[in-house]
């Protein structure tokens, strides 16, 4: 699914997973379709320079990010704000 055609609270609810450190991109590559390049992408078109800079420096190599390079045990994450 391109960013493009993404409803305005979709992007909100990226941009709120995007920045949680335990949902993984994989997680919001099953919900809404977008890889992790994806992601940056939108994050760099909807953030401010300082705030995409400060995302980026924060997820880059964190572990909980990718679940490929999760510790063994670390369970799905679910936000206070999910539903279900």
């Amino acid at each position: 699914m391109p960013t493009t055609n993404l409803e305005p609270d979709d992007i909100n609810r990226i941009i709120q997973m995007a920045w949680e450190d335990r949902t993984a991109f994989d997680a919001i590559k099953a919900q809404f379709g977008l890889s992790e390049s994806d992601v940056i992408k939108l994050m760099r078109g909807n953030l401010k320079r300082s705030s995409f800079t400060l995302w980026r420096a924060r997820v880059t190599g964190r572990k909980t990010k990718h679940l490929a390079l999760r510790p063994v045990g670390m369970t799905r994450f679910k936000s206070r704000d999910q539903k279900g």
